[in-house]
């Protein structure tokens, strides 16, 4: 079973990844997800070795992770590992950034940190309305005809505003080759408001960033056991009382499929819905469990088992 796409259908630069990406939000950051406290550097170096391993072959990040943390990371371990890794980071339009060419400065900040000569995917983090998104796609144009950028793609941007930025990019030659959104099991939004569908026709990939809600698809948080810090507020009780009888049912699934994880089950249901997911890992266990989601695929009935459970919770 072939785990690799090729990022943008082809269109642009011929960047191949695995199907499962790593999301690196969790290094550095501690408001959200702790850093510093349980886990830490040598923690999420096993997390990036462990993927490198099971044949993950992209790290996303971001200038806003940790602060730079998560990029300074990044590039610590692809150098000191050696490793031939494919790097995708983002710019946050801060409302003080209002000058098209306040991108490229962020752009060659980001690879000071992470000591690289270009990315091979820069993304704008938020469709912010200060700057319009033509003005921004000027910018990653530039970036690309600069060399400090294989690809470009786009963050949270919804279906209007991903056709205007694949428009303005077209106008200078450049291919859109991304929009990273939500997309779960517990937030099936790209589907119903036609994002997904449309990614698909234009020849964007869609990559899915939280694609366990946060955790919640793992199984391991329940009404009595909680998750710790700002992601209890996410979800309170009622919605873990009713999220259960879908945990429920991805272990099922995963039982029919060798002894598959909650997490890897949901995993593969993002993967089967022609989305690219990018778990995070803190440590070398959460990166070997969110790997196994490779390598085998749901039936369309599961997937539609699965559909249709998450209705009452999506």
């Amino acid at each position: 079973m072939d785990d690799m796409i090729t990022l943008g259908s082809g269109h642009g630069a011929d960047i191949r990844l695995s199907a499962l990406g790593l999301g690196a939000w969790q290094w550095g950051d501690r408001m959200m997800w702790g850093y510093g406290s349980g886990y830490a550097a040598a923690e999420v170096r096993g997390a990036f070795e462990a993927s490198l391993r099971a044949g993950i072959n992209w790290v996303d990040t971001a200038e806003v992770y940790g602060m730079g943390k998560s990029e300074r990371l990044l590039g610590q371990f692809v150098r000191e590992s050696n490793a031939d890794i494919l790097t995708a980071t983002k710019f946050f339009p801060m409302p003080w950034r209002l000058r098209r060419g306040a991108l490229l400065d962020a752009l060659r900040a980001s690879l000071r940190r992470l000591n690289m000569q270009r990315v091979d995917l820069y993304q704008i983090h938020w469709p912010v309305p200060l700057v319009s998104i033509e003005t921004w796609m000027e910018a990653m144009a530039d970036a690309v005809s600069a060399g400090l950028t294989r690809a470009v793609g786009v963050s949270n941007f919804n279906l209007d505003q991903t056709r205007r930025a694949h428009a303005a990019l077209a106008r200078r030659g450049v291919a859109l080759a991304s929009n990273q959104v939500e997309y779960s099991l517990l937030q099936r939004g790209p589907e119903r408001n036609g994002l997904l569908n449309a990614c698909g026709e234009m020849g964007v990939t869609l990559i899915a960033y939280s694609p366990l809600a946060k955790g919640m698809l793992s199984g391991k948080y329940t009404p009595d056991n909680p998750p710790p810090g700002a992601r209890r507020h996410l979800y309170p009780p009622a919605r873990l009382v009713a999220a259960q009888p879908l945990v429920g049912l991805l272990r099922e699934a995963g039982q029919v499929h060798g002894g598959k994880t909650p997490s890897q089950v949901a995993l593969n249901w993002v993967i089967c819905k022609g989305a690219l997911p990018i778990p995070g890992a803190k440590n070398a266990a959460q990166a070997q469990d969110n790997a196994g989601a490779l390598g085998w695929r749901l039936t369309a009935d599961e997937v539609a088992g699965l559909d249709e459970a998450s209705e009452a919770v999506s």
